[in-house]
């Protein structure tokens, strides 16, 4: 194996908390049903498709795409007033440690997520220059549990998807892994997953894999 693709939420930093308040923001503006449990299912998902799933408990009259845009929008706005208090201190030490371990082997490290966000979260934590290459949603148009950032991401740093681990906590990203011919590393929710080719309870397990 020759690269590891990363996840972001989840797995290099964890913005989960920050998600739920802003849809639940938005959500309680337009007086729709949304707690946790709905929230899990957004987990990998897109903005808008992230939307649609809340939408399923929206009581009103038929939105048009120019007011489902607007309200994804809203959301990213209150979404990404929160991602500004995030500092370097909000990525762990393990994560911090492994990841300089990784390169120090000679592996190539890459990011894959559907977040729009990624780069600016990447900013924020002081993480931008950790990684070969990030693909993100501003360079895909589908979402997981499609394999396209995930093959982006190999394509960037030039890399075979056979040769290339990918680590997630989302089943739709597990799934999106094996789509691509990649080798998957569940860690969180994943790990309980039947599907992941691995399984690891903390992030510096990454390393017994080199």
């Amino acid at each position: 194996m020759k690269a590891f693709i990363f996840d972001l939420d989840g797995v290099i930093v964890f913005t989960d908390k920050f998600h739920y308040q802003a849809w639940k923001k938005m959500a309680d503006r337009m007086n729709i049903y949304f707690d946790e449990t709905i929230n899990n299912r957004l987990r990998g998902v897109s903005r808008m498709d992230s939307l649609e799933i809340i939408l399923e408990n929206y009581k009103g009259h038929k939105l048009g795409q120019r007011e489902k845009d607007l309200l994804a929008a809203e959301k990213n706005d209150n979404y990404r007033k929160l991602l500004e208090t995030m500092t370097p201190d909000d990525v762990s030490t393990d994560v911090r440690n492994t990841l300089k371990e990784l390169r120090h082997r000679g592996y190539k490290l890459a990011i894959g997520s559907s977040s729009k966000n990624t780069k600016f979260i990447l900013e924020r934590v002081g993480l931008m220059d950790a990684f070969d290459a990030i693909s993100d949603g501003t360079n895909i148009t589908k979402s997981k549990p499609d394999p396209e950032v995930f093959l982006k991401a190999a394509e960037y740093i030039g890399e075979s998807p056979k040769d290339c681990y990918v680590v997630e906590d989302a089943y739709s990203g597990i799934d999106a892994a094996e789509a691509g011919g990649m080798t998957s590393v569940g860690i969180g929710d994943a790990a309980g997953y039947d599907k992941t080719d691995i399984k690891i309870q903390k992030f510096s397990d990454i390393l017994s894999l080199s």
